[in-house]
């Protein structure tokens, strides 16, 4: 394992042509970005079309300190623009019209096509014009759930066009996870695909859908529209844009209505909606400590700026490049590095609908290859799990356009850093080792490819505009070398600006613990060099392959089932995953722990939350930890679960019998 120590420099020839190339430079702008904002902001604002220009007096106001009344950020307040205009009409008159906007790879090799900035604002309108005529207007909430097709992309921008707030949900999660998505946000128009496959694997996304809109009918909230893309047969059987429906998908008289009977024929031009610069542009659900989901929303001009800014200096992005995020748009680095960031600097990007491993374990370096891929973002379970097939495939591919590599999701480990370093990068290329949050809109802590000395693992330094700050405990804030509460002291402009419809567990979730800070709720360390190394998540969260998940919302889950009287969950250290879910259950008086409860507990996880949810580990527990009051301990868990006998303090404990006892039930496989 390689140490701390370790620094690799970035090679001179990216250093020569970035457009941030020193660490003056760096300074100097970051500087000026925490000491001058409203200058520094509105430098890059100016870039961008504003239909009613900005305030000075308005540009930036904020409070985080709760005692001093309601949490609030305001950017370019009063200010008026549009965010589709900005992505397609203003670059299409700069000369981008017939400029690549994406590349569309198929989970099948045969499957591909291309769109440009012209035909994208001409489907963008059409589209726009579709959901003008099924009465959705400006502030209404459309729901998507949609695989990595050009249509979802589409559907984003159109809801943009008209002043829609579109709540993309991740279409993995399952049919009653994302009827909570729609209920919350009270979506009555849905648009979907009938189907995808992932690899091998079909899957109907119609049906899904059908199964939310009948659980959501039967809490009284009623889906009016559902909109379908019929991809499956042209996943299989054409590269086009088009085709017809297939003839094995529900659709409901009245409700259910195909992509292509109602976007083809519609006109190719809509007049955007002028948004209020804190107007709501998009929402995403993110989990909560309390299980319930979070619906973090963004507004329309400060994340703009944010999204294109990062994009520009953290991927150093030129216009010649062709860039590609791995990531799903039903994520937030889909929503601002796979569409908002990339089309905000007329970039040609690729999007993926497959996976990595089909049809061969090769298929993300034939598609680099086959592009010509020059920044390449990924998450580092993909890059763990590619580890395992060696050199040999990697090496069939020409990967010498590659200049900068991306990591997100999660902290990268070591070892898999030096991998993509040196296998996928050939020791020539930047590493950018991202730290944000769905909560953030975008980097937040970054290495820049052109300045920063690189350690395996660290995120670095600051994104321009962000003040981070480690505190303790008690609230004090931690100067040098330390490990604390990374929390932040002001906003930038891509912060998020409130909970949907939840002002109050905003303010509780994110600013009560530390009056006047934003808390991440991750741990964060400072080197003797100043680099922050992020140490994960420090209240009761999991993250599983790149997915945020609570939990809470996991033991709630399972002790629906007749067998669990009490349920625990922690996250245990995995290989791939970078963490797998623990579960531990007391099961009823009249139960039996066996192969058939496991089976049925993690199909029950399956289906309420989604696959990538499903506990890796069931332990029976005839009891669990618990102090005096009541409240299990989860610190005593996570040891149990990496057979760690350095327990540590166990004096508040009710029963300290009860840690032996675990221990020796432990599974073997575990």
């Amino acid at each position: 394992m390689p140490s701390e120590e370790s620094i690799f420099l970035p090679n001179p020839d990216i250093v020569r042509n970035c457009h941030v190339n020193s660490i003056t430079q760096y300074t100097q702008m970051y500087r000026k970005s925490i000491e001058h904002p409203e200058e520094f902001w509105g430098d890059i604002a100016q870039h961008f079309y504003w239909q009613k220009p900005i305030d000075p007096e308005r540009f930036f106001n904020y409070n985080f300190d709760v005692t001093k009344g309601p949490i609030f950020t305001k950017w370019l307040d009063g200010a008026t623009t549009n965010i589709s205009y900005n992505l397609l009409d203003r670059n299409i008159q700069l000369g981008n019209g017939e400029k690549i906007a994406f590349f569309w790879e198929g989970n099948h090799p045969s499957n591909h096509l291309s769109i440009t900035y012209k035909e994208l604002l001409n489907e963008v309108c059409r589209f726009a014009n579709v959901l003008k005529s099924r009465n959705v207007r400006k502030g209404d909430r459309v729901a998507i759930y949609m695989p990595m097709i050009l249509e979802a992309i589409i559907a984003m921008l159109a809801c943009t066009r008209i002043g829609a707030v579109h709540s993309l949900v991740f279409a993995g999660f399952s049919a009653d996870s994302f009827a909570e998505r729609i209920r919350d946000c009270q979506a009555r128009l849905l648009i979907t695909a009938d189907g995808t496959w992932r690899g091998e694997k079909l899957i109907k996304l119609k049906t899904i859908c059908d199964q939310s809109m009948q659980i959501c009918q039967k809490a009284g909230h009623m889906v009016d529209t559902c909109i379908v893309v019929a991809h499956l047969q042209r996943s299989t059987t054409s590269s086009g844009l088009q085709s017809s429906p297939g003839n094995k998908v529900f659709m409901q008289n009245g409700r259910d209505i195909w992509w292509n009977d109602l976007v083809p024929s519609a006109a190719t031009t809509c007049p955007p909606e002028w948004m209020q610069a804190e107007d709501p542009l998009f929402m995403l659900y993110t989990s909560g400590s309390t299980g319930k989901p979070k619906g973090v929303l963004h507004t329309t001009g400060g994340y703009l700026i944010y999204a294109a800014t990062t994009f520009k200096y953290v991927f150093d992005y030129k216009p010649e490049d062709i860039y590609w995020c791995t990531a799903d748009i039903g994520w937030i680095t889909g929503h601002t590095y796979v569409v908002y960031g990339p089309l905000a600097n007329a970039a040609t990007s690729v999007v993926y609908e497959g996976t990595p491993f089909y049809p061969k374990n090769d298929r993300f370096w034939d598609i680099v290859d086959k592009y010509r891929v020059n920044q390449f973002y990924t998450a580092p379970t993909a890059i763990r799990a590619l580890m395992k097939f060696g050199e040999d495939i990697v090496k069939k591919y020409d990967l010498s356009s590659l200049r900068i590599l991306g990591s997100v999701g999660e902290p990268i480990n070591p070892e898999a850093w030096l991998w993509y370093y040196k296998v996928i990068g050939r020791g020539k290329c930047s590493i950018v080792d991202t730290f944000w949050q769905t909560e953030t809109g975008g980097h937040v802590l970054t290495p820049l490819p052109g300045v920063t000395p690189m350690k395996p693992g660290s995120a670095a330094f600051p994104f321009f505009g962000v003040q981070p700050i480690l505190l303790d405990e008690c609230g004090k804030e931690i100067k040098g070398e330390g490990e604390g509460y990374l929390v932040f002291s002001k906003p930038w402009p891509g912060i998020m600006r409130t909970l949907f419809n939840n002002h109050d567990r905003y303010e509780t979730t994110y600013f009560t613990k530390f009056p006047g800070y934003y808390c991440t709720g991750d741990g964060a360390r400072r080197d003797a060099d100043g680099y922050l190394w992020v140490t994960g998540r420090v209240d009761d969260m999991l993250n599983v392959s790149g997915h945020l998940m609570s939990t809470a919302e996991v033991e709630s889950v399972l002790t629906e089932h007749g067998s669990v009287s009490e349920a625990a969950v922690v996250s245990k250290p995995h290989p791939v995953k970078g963490e797998c879910l623990y579960c531990f259950i007391t099961i009823t008086e009249d139960s039996v722990f066996n192969e058939k409860l496991l089976t049925e507990l993690k199909k029950l996880v399956r289906e309420r939350i989604g696959p990538f949810a499903q506990p890796d580990v069931i332990q029976n527990a005839p009891a669990l930890p618990k102090t005096r009051s009541g409240k299990i301990m989860r610190r005593i868990l996570r040891k149990i679960a990496q057979n760690d006998r350095d327990i540590g303090d166990t004096s508040t404990l009710a029963d300290s019998g009860v840690v032996e006892l675990l221990f020796k039930t432990r599974p073997v496989e575990a």
